[in-house]
């Protein structure tokens, strides 16, 4: 492939889009480009040709026109190894384009943020899907970027290369291309069947496409022995919500699975100084109190030895007290919503200790829950209700105390977490014995209550 001479760049994003044509422009490449993204190159001192200069007419629509013309698509189209091709653009006076550089409309964010149908309707792209897929089809002579972060392997290219994009390359780009267009596709398809539904999500859709982005590969998986990566669905708020890691080592795959197992059961506390300790996914205690400290206590009490090596959640910012309190103990990962500078500083010369701050977990009504077995998933909705004690049956002859009645709504709250067969032994503030996984609930009850005594 000859080095690259015309570039097309139209962007939303405008990240590292004025270094990344500074750099094109000192390399010789002839610059085409559109609306705001001509404006900001232009704003730069860089010289660039307007589209509409390119194809003899201009922008119309709202812009909803602007590079959906024979100009472009036939300099992206055209196959540089076909004589016809090169001869069909000089005899309507086009010429090829070798970089085409394109990100889209944030549509997503767009309906996250709670816009109108119509400001949705709008961040609906079209000309800069039908432009990436058509330099996506044509890699073998055309350069495709939709990602600002590709930016810094397509210069490191041009520069080991004189100018060129090797194939292997290109073919990379041009398939995180049809995947960024599938993802949006499928984004675009689930909004308006949410819309034609009265703005609730079909509960299990005849088609369900997924779309997840990989945030990075742990050493491994549950077992040294497999490999492992963890992913994140494209486009929404990120794993355990986007959470933040202030200190301590890569988080492990069953760091992840235990954190988001006590990040949703300290969620069912939402309005309380609460703690939860989890380990191998079900709680070994959970507490409440006047304060967080005192919840942590609670929650240690009821089965300290298996709290060694645990994953701690928090309902509210982590703070000192709690911070020194737990700090006597081994524990994998803390995460909270907030973590005050104190107890940061308290915790900083626990170096192994992962600290995580996240937002609470929150299920949307509609969404579900997925679990792979041979050959499908099984999909159900998530289990996110919450009970009224109030409205409970009592099928015995007494009644439950008021007291037993707190305890029973302590202890409901704590079982959705268990898992089966589930036994929780509880008094209002705390779990004083848990029995987990066995396959006979007497077995469960005997843990328990052992436990518990």
């Amino acid at each position: 492939m000859p080095p690259i001479r015309r570039a097309l760049l139209s962007v939303h994003d405008k990240s590292g889009l004025v270094p990344l044509a500074a750099a094109l422009h000192a390399r010789g490449v002839e610059l085409l480009s559109t609306g705001g993204t001509l404006n900001a190159l232009r704003a730069h001192g860089l010289p660039v040709t307007a589209v509409a200069d390119l194809t003899g007419f201009p922008e119309i629509l709202d812009g909803r026109v602007k590079t959906l013309h024979p100009a472009i698509h036939a300099g992206l189209l055209a196959d540089r190894g076909k004589q016809e091709h090169l001869a069909a653009l000089a005899a309507h006076g086009f010429a090829p384009i070798d970089l085409l550089v394109v990100n889209l409309y944030p549509f997503s964010r767009t309906v996250a943020a709670g816009a109108s149908p119509a400001d949705c309707v709008e961040m609906i792209d079209i000309g800069g899907p039908a432009m990436l897929r058509a330099a996506a089809k044509n890699h073998t002579g055309v350069t495709v970027v939709s990602d600002p972060a590709d930016y810094p392997e397509l210069l490191a290219a041009l520069a080991e290369h004189d100018g060129e994009v090797p194939l292997a390359l290109r073919q990379r780009f041009a398939a995180r291309v049809f995947a960024a267009t599938a993802a949006y596709d499928r984004a675009v398809a689930a909004w308006l069947a949410r819309e034609a539904a009265g703005g609730e999500s079909e509960p299990f859709p005849a088609r369900l496409d997924l779309s997840l982005d990989r945030l990075f590969v742990p050493r491994y998986g549950e077992n040294p022995h497999q490999a492992a990566a963890v992913y994140a669905v494209h486009g929404g708020g990120g794993v355990l919500g986007g959470f933040t890691q202030l200190q301590g080592k890569e988080l492990s795959w069953n760091n992840l699975l235990d954190a988001d197992a006590a990040r949703r059961l300290i969620a069912r506390f939402p309005a309380e100084p609460a703690v939860a300790i989890v380990k191998h996914n079900n709680p070994c205690g959970v507490g409440r109190g006047e304060t967080l400290r005192t919840a942590w206590e609670r929650a240690l009490a009821c089965d300290p030895v298996s709290a060694f090596g645990s994953i701690v959640a928090c309902s509210e910012e982590l703070d000192e007290a709690t911070a020194a309190a737990i700090a006597e103990l081994f524990v994998e990962v803390v995460i909270a919503p907030g973590v005050a500078p104190a107890a940061r500083e308290r915790l900083a010369d626990r170096r192994q200790l992962r600290l995580l701050v996240a937002p609470p977990f929150t299920a949307p009504p509609g969404t579900y829950e997925l679990r792979g077995i041979d050959g499908g998933f099984l999909a159900q909705s998530s289990d996110a209700g919450e009970d009224d004690p109030a409205a409970w049956r009592v099928p015995t002859r007494r009644a439950p105390t008021p007291e037993e009645m707190a305890a029973l709504a302590f202890a409901w709250k704590v079982v959705r977490h268990v898992r089966s067969n589930a036994i929780v032994v509880a008094n209002a503030v705390q779990t004083i014995g848990i029995g987990a996984g066995q396959m006979s609930r007497v077995d469960s009850c005997r843990l328990a209550v052992g436990k518990a005594v």
